[in-house]
C-alpha cells in the first residue's frame, strides 16, 4: 500500500487496526466540532507543517479532511519528509457515505 497516496475508508480503516496508524484530521475547528472519526487527532492543515516533530515518524499516517483536497497536499507534503503518509480519497464525506461511524454520536461532515 505504500505506493498509493489516496487510499479508501476500508484501507484507512486496516491501517488503523492493522498498523496503529495516526489518523489526522486537517479540517478547520468548526469542521472537526461538528463530526470527526473517532480516535483522529485534531491538526487543522496551517499547523500540519508546524506539528510535524509530534507525528511519529516510524508509524502511517493517514490525513483526511472533507473531500480529499487538503488531506492530499499534508500527505504530498509529508511523504516528501520520509513518512509513509496516506489520504483518505474522499475524505470525511466518503467516510460517512459508506455509514461509518462519526463522533459525536450525531456528528455530521460539516460544509468547508
Amino acid at each position: 500500500m505504500a505506493g498509493e497516496r489516496d487510499i479508501t475508508p476500508e484501507q484507512a480503516e486496516a491501517l488503523v487496526r492493522d498498523q496503529d496508524a495516526q489518523l489526522i484530521d486537517v479540517r478547520e475547528d468548526q469542521e472537526w466540532d461538528a463530526g470527526r472519526i473517532g480516535g483522529a487527532r485534531h491538526v487543522v492543515l496551517g499547523e500540519v507543517a508546524a506539528q510535524a516533530p509530534t507525528i511519529d515518524q516510524e508509524r502511517p499516517v493517514v490525513f483526511y479532511c472533507r473531500v480529499g483536497a487538503r488531506s492530499a497536499m499534508a500527505a504530498d507534503a509529508f511523504r516528501r519528509g520520509g513518512y509513509e503518509a496516506y489520504s483518505l480519497a474522499g475524505g470525511l464525506d466518503a467516510w460517512a457515505g459508506e455509514g461509518r461511524p462519526l463522533e459525536p454520536e450525531d456528528g455530521t461532515v460539516a460544509d468547508h
